[in-house]
Parts: structure tokens; C-alpha cells; sequence
């Protein structure tokens, strides 16, 4: 099965499978060997990252599209990607979805944020209109070679106009041709619960720790019916704390020897990029 149809059908099931993500094909790399059925390729991590920036709408079209390729070709599970906005008008988001499905993307999430968008759990966010987002939709659509490709609109209209607008919104964008679709940064359990019981597509969960979100247990977002649970930045804020504390610690110590528990082993690291199969191809191949 191709990894589009795989990601379709991951999300259809409604099991709220845990979708972590990943700015880079290391943490793929793992996502992958724990045995995670999907990832997704977070452009407020890659803006982060690659960029040393806030999630503020500075990362590229470009940017994004080299680091699917890298992170695709590392991996084989299917790979939801973060599209932001499309990178400019329908026109423009047509061309974005041809270049995500080339470079191995199964998926690509675009919002209705104005440019430049901002993470979703900060203050100060607006949308385009509804009807601007539904022709965008369209052009995503039209543009995809393989029809399983999955289509997630996301909408921001909560921190704008409320849940009343924002579901009202989605099911537009439903009508558009989206196959998924997803409610940004409800702050209530129960306007989670209106966005599965009201749309009848498979949703996204999206936990951002520290954001507007509240926790829920994965078996309650299970019986809600989502379709994915999302962690976005987890991995990225996991690393960050750990670096952070190695190498202050080497500042204060001079050594590693207080902080030798949080670093991973020689073996484990090359075990992430999958040394033993690059021995066994220049075994191969010599």
C-alpha cells in the first residue's frame, strides 16, 4: 500500500493514532524504530531548528520541501506535513501540494491563518475569509496526482471568531474537498467534543504543552472518534531541556561525568541512523 493510502486509512479508523513530530529525519528515525505508525513534519520545528526562529511564518515553501525529501527517504512510515498557509494563493498552494507529493509527503495540512501565520496557540492570530480558504482547498485538490493524498484543512477561526464559527467553517471546507479536517486550540473538553460529534471527517487532535489545549487521557480522544492525536513539538521540546542541561553542565563541570544518564549512548546513536544497514550496502557494494 502507498503511504498516502496508508495515512488515509491510519486517520479513517478513528482511533486517535498518536502522530508525533519531527523537524529532521534523526527524530523520524526514531519515531519510526518505536514503532509509530505515522509522523508528522512540524513547521514550527523545522522553523525552530533549521531556522533558530519563532513559528511566525518565515520558513519557505523550499526550506520545507528539502527537508520532507531528506526526512521521506529516511523513513518508511507515511508522513503528514505541515503546509501553513500554502505559502501564498490558490495558485501558489497548488504548486505547494505538488512539491510535498514529489519530495514523499502522504499529506499536507494548510490553514486558514492571514500571512504571515503565527503558531496556533499564540495570541494575536487572524484568518482570511472563509470563501479565499475554500478555493485554496480546491486548488489542493486539484493539484494532487494521487487521490489519497490526504487533504487536512486546518482552521484558526477559535482565537478569531469562536467554535461556532470554526466548526461552521469546516464543514465549508469539507464541501471544498477536504479529507480531513482540523479544529486549531479548542479550549474546552466540551467544544473538543462538538468537533468530532458535528463533522462528520476524521479530525486532528493537537496537544501543544505549555498552549490552549487542555490534556486529555488518549482513551477519552479515542471515544471521541479523532483521527489523529498530535504532538507536534514533543520531541523537539524534549531535546531542547537536554541539551540545554548537558551543556550547562559541561559549562559549570568542564566534564560530562554529571550528566553522563542524559546522554544516549555511542551504540544508541548509531543505531538512530541505522549505521549497521550503511555497513551492510559498503559490504555489498565493495
Amino acid at each position: 500500500m502507498k503511504k498516502a493510502a496508508r495515512l488515509k486509512s491510519i486517520l479513517a479508523r478513528r482511533e486517535a493514532v498518536l502522530m508525533p513530530g519531527t523537524p529532521n529525519a534523526l527524530f523520524a528515525n526514531v519515531i519510526e524504530n518505536l514503532g509509530y505508525d505515522c509522523a508528522y513534519i512540524t513547521g514550527a520545528g523545522v522553523t525552530n531548528m533549521y531556522l533558530g526562529a519563532p513559528d511566525v511564518g518565515l520558513i519557505t515553501a523550499t526550506e520545507m520541501t528539502e527537508h520532507i525529501a531528506a526526512i521521506a527517504d529516511s523513513v518508511q512510515i507515511p508522513l503528514l506535513v505541515d503546509g501553513d498557509t500554502g505559502f501564498g494563493n490558490a495558485i501558489n498552494v497548488g504548486r505547494t501540494v505538488r512539491s510535498y507529493e514529489r519530495a514523499g509527503a502522504a499529506g499536507i495540512q494548510l490553514e486558514d491563518q492571514v500571512f504571515p501565520k503565527k503558531c496556533g496557540h499564540f495570541n494575536g492570530k487572524g484568518v482570511i475569509p472563509t470563501a479565499e480558504m475554500v478555493q485554496k482547498i480546491r486548488a489542493a485538490v486539484d493539484a494532487r496526482a494521487d487521490d489519497d493524498f490526504q487533504i487536512v484543512a486546518r482552521t484558526d477561526a477559535i482565537a478569531v471568531h469562536g467554535i461556532d464559527e470554526a466548526i461552521e467553517r469546516a464543514h465549508r471546507y469539507i464541501e471544498a474537498g477536504a479529507d480531513v479536517t482540523f479544529v486549531e486550540a479548542p479550549e474546552t473538553v466540551a467544544d473538543l467534543r462538538r468537533v468530532t460529534a458535528e463533522l462528520p471527517v476524521p479530525q486532528i487532535f493537537n496537544f501543544v504543552y505549555g498552549g490552549k489545549t487542555p490534556p486529555v487521557a488518549h482513551a477519552d480522544l479515542r471515544a471521541m472518534g479523532f483521527g489523529a492525536a498530535l504532538f507536534a513539538n514533543a520531541a523537539l521540546q524534549a531535546a531542547l531541556l537536554s541539551v540545554t542541561d548537558v551543556l550547562t553542565s559541561l559549562r559549570d563541570e568542564g566534564s560530562l561525568d554529571k550528566v553522563r544518564d542524559r546522554l544516549a549512548s555511542f551504540e544508541a546513536r548509531q543505531q538512530a541512523v541505522r549505521k549497521d544497514d550503511h555497513d551492510s550496502l559498503e559490504k555489498r557494494y565493495s
